[in-house]
């Protein structure tokens, strides 16, 4: 699965939010400063064309919906994110959270009592 950019990224989450939207919709959605109706229905059609996004036809407008789910491209993210920066390790990268002080001691039990319940 494809990356999004940043702004890509933004779209979606309104997106994933609303489950279906026209771009003024998405515009409302988004914070100041709002960005133009034209920047808005390209970045759309550039999610159209990655087959994140599908449309509707309603007139001579389309209504968006997601193609993917978010929890779908969460997970192809973070593997994507795992291996580039912690060599395909689970294991580096919750290390790298802990010694970072990023993931208390608590939570580091609550995750692995979540593993141990997935796995059973």
């Amino acid at each position: 699965m494809k990356e999004l950019t940043k702004a890509e990224e933004e779209i979606m989450q309104v997106l994933w939010e609303l489950e279906s939207a026209f771009v003024k919709d998405i515009i409302q959605e988004l914070p100041e400063p709002k960005p133009a109706y034209n920047t808005v229905s390209t970045i759309v059609r550039i999610l159209q064309q990655k087959e994140f996004v599908g449309h509707e036809i309603h007139g001579k407008s389309h209504k968006y919906h997601p193609l993917i789910t978010k929890e779908a491209y969460t997970k192809s993210f973070m593997k994507g994110f795992v291996k580039k920066y912690f060599s395909g390790s689970y294991r580096q990268m919750v290390s790298f959270f802990t010694k970072e002080d990023n993931l208390s001691l608590s939570e580091l039990e609550q995750l692995l009592q979540e593993l141990k319940n997935k796995k059973s």
